[in-house]
């Protein structure tokens, strides 16, 4: 039988992975194999999304750990050609733009082994960003860019790639947006926070470019603040975030902060109850803003950039940069509702992991020749 090796490393590539095992391991035709590298290993990061996702524990766990981005995309790389030697895969299958995800992609492309990008082509045209890195580099050498939305494919297009190689299936997470939301919403985590819906906000950072300036960091936590003022805002603070601010003694101050909610990472199903029923979301997370254009969420993306545009152009995303001013201009408009208000894009439909397993089963078994004619 032929096998798929699916890498996972952090937490967003949890929610994209776990829909196509689970359709591939419906239909019975492939084997599959799931590897967790351990590049987020924090318990609240990690472990517990494997069960609010109903993923199976991961047959090969490496690791990993923290590191700079060349530490530890060496270290990926080195445990990884031991996985792909004893594994024998047919295809590697990759999601999303973390360094797990191009250090198998390196590793496969070094061994011959056919790779598949699940959530190729999006683009911030930032290069500052380490995620812009991985997306493009490892597009050029995947055989199948396999993309969430028509945007996807024309910058992938544009860039030189046969298309051949290019398949619109639609945006995976969203169908364990889907799948999740009713067991979410029967959760009592509004209750156990005192909140009421559509009565808070929800805030997450992470991304080094906001965190680790401390001139943008303080300017992003002063917009919260003032929003804070008009109804809670509940802050779940990443592990990294968590770090700055400790480092900068900022910690006791913003706990002091009326209306200001620091608390800690969540599970899948908590999280998606939060946001779910929302008034309005700040992000520095390509995720959320999908999430949010589902959920019919007003979200304002604290970046001057995002590679989910589609977002912005038929969704509720606004962009709206790292301005504290500009933040809490964008944010009392939507509090006064005049928040964006957009549509579902086309094909998040809950049924993208069923056209990708398809994809898979024709590329290994019915048509094997196609996966090898994609990349010729």
């Amino acid at each position: 039988m032929k096998k798929v090796l699916h890498i996972v490393g952090a937490r967003p590539n949890f929610m994209k992975v776990a829909p196509i095992h689970r359709a591939l391991s419906e239909r019975g035709a492939l084997q599959q194999c799931l590897v967790h590298t351990g590049q987020h290993y924090d318990v609240k990061m990690s472990d517990v999304f494997f069960t609010d996702l109903g993923m199976p524990a991961p047959d090969i766990h490496l690791g990993i750990g923290s590191g700079s981005h060349a530490e530890q995309t060496a270290r990926l790389m080195l445990e990884l050609e031991k996985v792909f030697t004893s594994q024998k895969p047919d295809l590697v299958s990759v999601v999303g733009d973390v360094n797990s995800t191009l250090a198998a992609a390196l590793v496969a492309v070094k061994m011959g082994i056919p790779i598949s990008h699940v959530e190729a082509g999006l683009r911030s045209f930032d290069n500052a960003m380490p995620e812009e890195i991985n997306r493009i580099l490892t597009d050029r050498i995947s055989d199948l860019l396999l993309t969430p939305s028509a945007d996807a494919d024309a910058n992938l297009i544009r860039e030189g790639l046969e298309p051949a190689r290019i398949r619109l299936v639609g945006n995976v997470m969203i169908d364990s947006l889907l799948g999740a939301r009713d067991r979410a919403l029967k959760l009592s985590t509004l209750a156990d926070m005192g909140l009421s819906p559509r009565a808070y906000a929800v805030c997450t950072l992470h991304r080094a470019s906001n965190v680790d300036d401390p001139k943008v960091l303080t300017g992003l936590l002063t917009a919260l603040a003032h929003v804070a003022e008009r109804l809670p805002v509940v802050f779940p603070v990443h592990p990294r975030t968590r770090k700055r601010l400790t480092d900068l003694g900022l910690g006791p101050s913003l706990e002091r902060t009326p209306g200001l909610r620091l608390v800690d990472p969540m599970g899948y199903l908590e999280f998606l109850a939060l946001t779910a029923q929302a008034r309005l979301v700040f992000t520095d997370s390509g995720g959320l803003q999908e999430e949010t254009t589902v959920l019919g969420i007003p979200c304002l993306t604290v970046r001057e950039n995002t590679e989910r545009p589609i977002t912005v152009e038929v969704g509720t995303n606004l962009v709206v940069g790292t301005d504290p001013v500009r933040i809490q201009q964008a944010a009392d408009r939507a509090l006064d509702g005049q928040g964006k208000q957009g549509r579902i894009p086309e094909l998040w439909d809950g049924r993208a992991s069923e056209r990708i397993a398809a994809l898979y089963e024709r590329v290994l078994g019915v048509a094997p020749a196609e996966l090898r004619a994609a990349s010729a």
